[in-house]
């Protein structure tokens, strides 16, 4: 048995219903969306809507054993709903290393490509290694004073996590203003909505930076401050903008913008004669099972339709 309360208020089951519900809508839609697009960078993402979907289960069941709280339902939702941020945070990342290299703009990256992705990954691990630590302690807790540690160390990730996010949008608006004034060959040729997605971008790292500032001063303020003590506060700051962050690449998924690397850009390039797909030369190949008959060295073009494989392009 704990010495403190679980909770400082009733959670709400209607609430968590809710966002069960709308967190399970996205969460199928990132599943069906990263197979159908081969996007599996996108992982951690989809791994984040699962983490919040269950975390909202955990406080459902909590919501049905008031005022008798079981301490696995609610470690459950107190670690899940706190990691989950996290891992949306390390795909994001992930998306402008990708974006910068589809755009064949790696010199307007701040930090070198090679190193963009893993200086920011690095930086979300230990942030999540920090809150899940703390949420670990937190949520075995016997007594305020683990609490109390657990918090602390739960503060220290979502400064870690708040840091890089920080960096992460100097580094996103600095690409974002000089592919602008400098445009690439590749950007000025594709017609995927790259343009929008920076804005996606930046959308979903303030959200994510929003919410990481209300948990700290959620866990600054402690269990005797209006954050803890009042349920609302959650559900606006932290349940209604990360549901907004997933839905947003539900509707701008990655798959969208950033083509696969092995498939070629047919379908979404122009001026470019690579681009053109190869119609079938079905109807002008020679039968396989005849034998061909080859025509004097003078009139050798009368085969050059049927033999080249580049018929019907002479004129691109």
């Amino acid at each position: 048995m704990t010495e403190y309360e679980l909770y400082h208020y009733d959670p709400s089951f209607i609430l968590a219903i809710i966002f069960i519900a709308l967190f399970s809508v996205s969460t199928l839609g990132h599943l069906f969306q990263l197979f159908h697009s081969r996007t599996f960078f996108f992982i951690p993402f989809l791994i984040g809507c699962i983490f919040e979907a269950i975390g909202y289960a955990g406080r459902a069941i909590s919501a049905k054993q008031t005022p008798d709280w079981a301490v696995l339902p609610y470690a459950m939702q107190s670690l899940l709903l706190l990691l989950g941020p996290t891992m949306l945070a390390a795909s994001i990342y992930m998306a402008l290393g990708r974006l910068i290299i589809f755009l064949e703009a790696d010199g307007y990256s701040l930090v070198p490509i090679e190193y963009l992705t893993k200086t920011f990954v690095f930086g979300d691990v230990i942030s999540f290694l920090a809150q899940s630590a703390g949420g670990g302690m937190l949520s075995q807790a016997k007594s305020a004073g683990d609490q109390k540690r657990g918090q602390s160390i739960i503060i220290v990730g979502l400064a870690v996590q708040l840091y890089f996010f920080a960096f992460f949008i100097t580094v996103l608006h600095i690409f974002h203003r000089r592919i602008n004034k400098h445009p690439t060959d590749k950007s000025l040729s594709i017609t995927t909505p790259w343009k929008r997605f920076i804005f996606i971008l930046y959308a979903a790292s303030g959200f994510i930076m929003v919410r990481s500032i209300f948990r700290i001063v959620e866990y600054i303020t402690g269990t005797d401050g209006p954050l803890q003590s009042t349920e609302i506060y959650i559900y606006v700051f932290d349940a209604s903008l990360i549901f907004i962050t997933t839905a947003l690449f539900n509707i701008f998924h990655p798959g969208r913008v950033i083509l696969s690397y092995k498939e070629p850009d047919i379908c979404n390039t122009y001026n470019d004669t690579t681009s053109i797909p190869l119609r079938s030369t079905r109807e002008t190949a020679p039968n396989v099972t005849e034998p061909l008959q080859y025509a004097p060295i003078q009139n050798k073009n009368r085969y050059s339709v049927a033999l080249s494989p580049y018929a019907g392009f002479e004129g691109y």
